[in-house]
């Protein structure tokens, strides 16, 4: 498996870009060409994602399923237990209650935002226009000592208790090599409503053709990616509700 750390990706070009002025569209089209292609990506069907999520001192394993038609799985395993995060089927949005232990569908809301993100896979910028999103070059930002290129990105609005927003996130393009290494987005529920949400990405590495960041940052938590598995072989069912606890919700 190829390696890079983001300081040292320059020698792994494969476009040779001129000092000039970059449109937010070749940003984005060179993000895909350095990172396997246009191509390669619009072929990948799914993706497993073996990490570690590091809270309160704790190294809490996690797995993660995508797939190209909208199936999300996280579960992570806490204690000894496996603990469904959120899944997602297509049509049916769950998760385990922390305290009682049992699978509980999300409510309508939720479930019809989740069902927006069929679109992000295996990224928001593949095919934007396609998709109905704008993109958007707000200038230069220097992030921690990083030159980087600054995109607004504008999905499909969301629903937030009742209300429809606007769905706008800012993405940060290391400038050297083109790709992602800082997202912001506007936190619209809970206590920190209002306040932005920042999330990171570096030391990416190529599987099989295509190079993904394998550490990352949520909200201040390291996340370690371990493994990543391309269009790897899944168990449908893991997706939908589970039958006992679907019986249980109409008996209720």
């Amino acid at each position: 498996m190829k390696k890079f750390k983001i300081a040292f990706i320059g020698l792994f070009l494969l476009v040779f870009i001129p000092a000039q002025a970059q449109t937010a569209d070749e940003i984005i089209n060179n993000y895909f060409e350095n990172t396997g292609g246009a191509d390669a990506w619009n072929s990948l069907e799914g993706t497993k994602t073996i990490a570690s999520v590091t809270a309160q001192g704790m190294d809490i394993p996690v797995e993660i399923y995508q797939t190209k038609d909208g199936k999300q799985l996280v579960k992570i395993t806490f204690q000894g237990q496996e603990i469904t995060q959120v899944a997602f089927d297509g049509e049916t949005m769950w998760s385990t209650n922390f305290m009682t232990m049992q699978a509980e569908k999300s409510d309508t809301e939720t479930t019809e935002n989740m069902k927006k993100t069929v679109k992000d896979f295996p990224s928001p910028f593949l095919n934007y226009k396609e998709k109905g999103f704008t993109v958007e070059l707000m200038g230069d930002e220097t992030i921690e000592g990083t030159e980087t290129f600054k995109i607004k990105l504008t999905q499909d609005p969301v629903m937030v208790d009742g209300n429809e927003e606007p769905n706008v996130s800012y993405h940060y393009f290391e400038k050297e090599n083109f790709v992602p290494i800082v997202v912001e987005a506007e936190i619209r529920q809970g206590p920190a409503k209002g306040q932005m949400s920042k999330s990171t990405m570096s030391d990416y590495e190529e599987v099989n053709g295509l190079y993904f960041p394998f550490s990352m940052s949520q909200g201040g938590q390291p996340i370690t990616i371990k493994e990543i598995v391309l269009n790897p072989e899944i168990d449908m069912a893991l997706f939908k509700f589970p039958e006992a606890a679907a019986s249980t919700e109409d008996k209720n």
